[in-house]
């Protein structure tokens, strides 16, 4: 049986290391301990952002940054006004590492190597002494005679406090933690992909329409923005943005729905009418399928002509206007089967965990367990992709530290 320890750490992951540095910095003379299952430590600190560390996003005022996380925005309110973008900022400038915003507003070290990141933790917890122990699975936790017990494969721990951060996908840890009394939610995908067979998107893989609108038939769910078409189906911002308001339901239809999308947000039925006619006036002689209208990639512009079933030498004085009404149809309206999706599992984000009523969010406390802290993706928190899932992750680690 091993000492008490003041502060244990269940998983060596980005939310479990901000803690235990924090708390380590506020609390110099108390111990504490980080059990990691895995062989290393932050792997998806490792691989987020293509391996550049997608740190945080460039969003500054908490009543905006909420509206980035389907759930969790309004339990996070308070705590981004304590800490959040800038305070991320601050904290890592004043560890030496130099981050820079983007043009999407996503922030990356300027080295853009995640490593920067990981080596900037390392530092730290050497500096202050915190434990780090490696393959320590973490089979069973449970209160004894005021504190905790954490029995792994090869040691008993006890520890005053314990910090549960095992990130989206621990169903073991879930399931404990529902044996001590804690609601849990269904832990399931919630940042994914769209899979479909749809012949207009054959030999497209890679072409991107810059502002697209996205809908689920039959729901209320709809994003917007850059749309990407993939070997598989459809990916890009607006496509993460729709999987993760809707995965819930999406989870429920088995992945199998229609999306409508339409390729050319910016312009209305009226502005495609008139763009036809100026066409046919002024260019009566140039072939349809030529013409490339819209700001959409010639690409996207000959298949969806195409499965207009306008004939390929057709020009603009011989279209008849059922052609053009099934083309602006398809513009503004394309109906798609999907079937499936796809993840990277590198960079899982699911939704579900513990459900928020369980928690004290002024310091992310179980108020069934005060002692006992929740941070990062096991609980019912998950955001849109840009640095969101990070920011929630620092900001619950910040305030177990720093009050405890």
């Amino acid at each position: 049986m091993s000492k008490r320890i003041d502060l244990l750490v269940i998983g060596g992951g980005a939310g479990g290391f901000f803690a235990a540095i924090n708390y380590a910095e506020r609390y110099p003379n108390e111990s504490v301990v980080i059990l990691e299952k895995g062989k290393q430590v932050l792997g998806k600190v490792k691989v987020s952002g293509g391996g550049r560390c997608n740190v945080t996003h460039a969003c500054f005022v908490p009543r905006e940054l909420v509206k980035f996380y389907p759930r969790g925005h309004k339990e996070l309110m308070g705590p981004f006004s304590q800490f959040m973008t800038g305070d991320t900022m601050e904290w890592f400038e004043n560890r030496g590492v130099s981050l820079k915003i983007e043009d999407d507003n996503r922030i990356f070290p300027v080295t853009d190597d995640s490593q920067t990141i990981i080596d900037c933790f390392l530092s730290e917890v050497d500096r202050l002494g915190i434990d780090v122990k490696k393959q320590q699975s973490v089979l069973d936790f449970s209160q004894e005679g005021g504190e905790w017990k954490i029995d792994t494969l090869e040691k008993v721990y006890k520890a005053k406090k314990i910090v549960v951060a095992t990130g989206g996908n621990s169903q073991a840890i879930l399931k404990r933690l529902a044996s001590l009394g804690l609601e849990t939610i269904e832990n399931i995908p919630s940042l994914f992909t769209f899979n479909t067979k749809d012949v207009r998107f054959r030999n497209l893989a890679g072409v991107v329409a810059s502002f697209a609108g996205v809908k689920i038939a039959q729901t209320k769910f709809k994003e917007s923005g850059p749309l990407l078409i993939t070997h598989w189906g459809v990916s890009g911002p607006s496509i993460l943005k729709l999987s993760s308001i809707s995965a819930r339901e999406l989870h429920e239809l088995n992945y199998k729905f229609t999306i409508l999308i339409d390729w050319c947000l910016n312009y209305d039925t009226e502005d495609i009418k008139s763009t036809f006619s100026e066409m046919r006036e002024l260019h009566p002689k140039k072939s349809v399928i030529n013409t490339n209208l819209f700001e959409l990639p010639k690409r996207l512009w000959v298949s969806l002509v195409e499965y207009s079933k306008i004939p390929k030498e057709r020009n603009w004085a011989e279209v008849g206007k059922k052609d053009l009404n099934r083309l602006q149809e398809i513009l503004k309206n394309s109906q798609i089967q999907i079937n499936g999706k796809s993840t990277n599992k590198e960079e899982f984000v699911s939704c579900g965990g513990v459900d928020l009523k369980e928690i004290n969010f002024s310091n992310f406390s179980s108020k069934k367990y005060p002692t006992m802290h929740i941070v990062g993706e096991v609980l019912n928190i998950d955001a849109l992709t840009g640095g969101f899932n990070f920011q929630a992750a620092w900001t619950g680690g910040y305030l177990v530290g720093s009050q405890g």
